[in-house]
Formats: structure tokens, sequence, C-alpha cells
């Protein structure tokens, strides 16, 4: 089964070798058909330290460092 890759913004680097990083999605309303959009935390794995607070990130599942932490960053995505 394929590991799954997610694109979120870093909101806090102030771990050691951890990154939180925030993914949104867009959902349609069950009922009301409205889309909205919501948002999720994720504990990423970050082994240099390299990433700080508003970059934006691409993380990919991976074996679970702890805990919390079950995501690996991939790498920092351009932003046009």
């Amino acid at each position: 089964m394929p590991k799954r890759i997610l694109e979120g913004t870093v909101v806090s680097d102030k771990n050691d070798m951890t990154v939180v990083v925030s993914v949104e999605r867009a959902v349609k309303h069950p009922l009301y058909g409205k889309i909205i959009r919501t948002s999720k935390k994720y504990h990423a794995h970050d082994e240099n330290n390299q990433f700080k607070t508003g970059d934006v990130v691409k993380i990919i599942e991976s074996k679970p460092y702890s805990k919390l932490k079950r995501w690996t960053v991939l790498t920092e995505t351009e932003e046009a």
C-alpha cells in the first residue's frame, strides 16, 4: 500500500527534530452541501531541524518515532 503524502504549513518548530504541520482540507458539509475548510495538525520528524515556522512542506507517512510522531518531512515546496 502506498504511503500518503500531505502538504501543509509548519506551525511550530520548538521541539528538537520535530515540526508540527497544519494540513487544510476542503470538505463538503453532509447536510447543507457548503464547502468547509478543516485543518488537522501532524507531528513530523525533521532530522536536521531545517524547517521553520511558516514553511510550506510535504510530509510522508513513516514508522512511528514516538507516541504522536508518525510522519517525516519529505521536502519543502516552492511557493509561486
